[in-house]
């Protein structure tokens, strides 16, 4: 397949916007229209983005796109009437093509956006939207500018307990104004190895665009697919794979979405025990401070203690968030949650699914002509995204470990220091202490949510982070 460059791509018209969504039509859709979509990456989570638009009625999956020959082929076999790309430019040519979901590594996740509005696609895009929090913010200006539909793959906005819960805690009141909440993500992972000679890209990968935007570095992993998840050059570490599902949902049924960004926050952690290749925290930990609710999330890959099979919790909470209010507290998790008083008994459960009406509520939204019917539009994303963006910036623009400096955010916050002390005692099971090198710390951090900039003393090591270097021909680009 010839590859196509910026140029050529440029020159085709894509990205000049010849198929413009200011000039989408406004009629409505019938109910059943069809909709031809691709999917833009064939991983594990792209293989369940095909089961879910498969199943929708009018909904034709026409393109396979991965940079993986291997990948393509192995799901032609399921969609023989599909067209396989390994370059996602060349799909987007086509014109029958209504919308593409998203679900390549993080580093790609705002290119392949952006390009495919320009192309008139409509989007599904999965979490993170973003490696970098400028890029993010492209994309939702694309959204704007083109008027396409655009939906992040928080799919948990999709289930129906979270309009119970909101309910419950806010018009209800039923346990009283909320005073704090803990986040979690405490869930076991393993190491990814580390190679004393680099990792050979396996033949049947077209490397320059499984690359894309991250630069062209050596890999000492041991597996090229899914541990791009552990580098800084691809991925967002645990905070930005899980972390965002969480406090995604924090920010919708604690603060209702009305808190955009945090405008203080210290952040620390390291990658300790496993003395592998990755470079991402699997202990990271912070404090966000809204100007409304202290929030605070706790993060963890390692089991609680050498050997144990369990990972840490937090007053029963794995992976999830501990809502703590006046006359109780709530537990969230994903699909459900349960509420209770301050003695500890339990006033009332929530079950419900996982969010699988997710990617029919896009499609819905396509037929629709209607953004606003979707759950998760893409400046919510964007927003929840964010918050895991500045807590992965807090650590890579922190120093050594200090417990005085980590306190000056909240000197007497007892919830912070508990939190510390948490982790102070995770690591120590560990063998390790917080002043070892491996841990770090950043200063208080002051940011400006309209902006979305660091101002103040710390603010040039921090802005650093905000956006990344682009490889030629695969610039995000400053005017979308």
């Amino acid at each position: 397949m010839k590859q196509l460059t910026r140029r050529s791509f440029l020159q085709s018209g894509l990205a000049a916007g010849a198929f413009l969504a200011g000039s989408r039509s406004s009629n409505l859709r019938a109910a059943n229209e069809e909709i031809s979509l691709a999917v833009i990456g064939l991983g594990g989570r792209g293989g369940g983005h095909l089961k879910l638009f498969r199943s929708i009625p009018g909904v034709n999956v026409v393109g396979l796109v991965d940079p993986d020959i291997k990948r393509q082929q192995a799901h032609l076999k399921n969609f023989p009437r599909a067209k396989a790309y390994a370059d996602m430019r060349k799909m987007l040519e086509d014109k029958s093509i209504d919308a593409v979901s998203i679900a390549t590594c993080n580093h790609w996740h705002c290119l392949a956006a952006i390009w495919a509005m320009q192309a008139g696609k409509d989007v599904y895009v999965e979490k993170p939207l973003s490696h970098s929090q400028w890029e993010g913010r492209q994309v939702v200006r694309a959204a704007r500018k083109y008027n396409r539909i655009v939906q992040l793959g928080t799919q948990q906005r999709s289930s129906p307990i979270q309009a119970e819960i909101k309910q419950f805690l806010h018009q209800e009141k039923a346990i009283g104004e909320i005073k704090y909440v803990q986040v979690c993500r405490y869930g076991i992972r393993g190491s990814i190895g580390k190679r004393s000679t680099p990792l050979p890209i396996p033949k049947e990968v077209n490397y320059n665009l499984w690359l894309g935007p991250a630069e062209d570095q050596v890999l000492y992993r041991n597996k090229l697919h899914y541990d791009w998840h552990w580098d800084w050059n691809t991925g967002s570490g645990e905070m930005g794979n899980w972390g965002v599902h969480v406090l995604d949902d924090v920010r919708n049924v604690v603060f209702q979405d009305e808190v955009t960004l945090p405008k203080r926050i210290v952040a620390g952690g390291g990658r300790v025990v496993w003395n592998d290749a990755g470079n991402t925290p699997n202990v990271h930990f912070a404090y966000f401070d809204t100007g409304k609710i202290p929030t605070y999330i706790g993060l963890s890959n390692l089991p609680a203690k050498p050997g144990e099979k369990g990972s840490l919790k937090y007053r029963g909470v794995t992976t999830g968030y501990f809502v703590q209010c006046e006359g109780g507290y709530y537990m969230g998790r994903r699909g459900g949650g349960a509420a209770y008083d301050t003695a500890g008994k339990k006033i009332r459960g929530f079950s419900g699914g996982s969010g699988s009406s997710h990617a029919q509520n896009f499609i819905d939204a396509i037929r629709a002509n209607d953004s606003s019917l979707l759950r998760a539009e893409i400046k919510v994303g964007h927003d929840s995204t964010g918050w895991c963006n500045l807590a992965n910036i807090g650590f890579r623009a922190g120093s050594r470990y200090s417990l005085d400096q980590a306190r000056e955010i909240s000197p007497d916050d007892a919830n912070w220091n508990a939190l510390l002390s948490q982790m102070t005692n995770h690591l120590k099971a560990h063998g390790y202490s917080m002043s070892n090198s491996e841990i770090r710390l950043s200063p208080v951090l002051h940011h400006n949510p309209q902006t979305e900039q660091f101002t103040g003393e710390h603010a040039e090591a921090a802005n650093a982070f905000l956006k990344r270097k682009y490889r030629k021909e695969f610039e995000v680009p400053a005017d979308v």
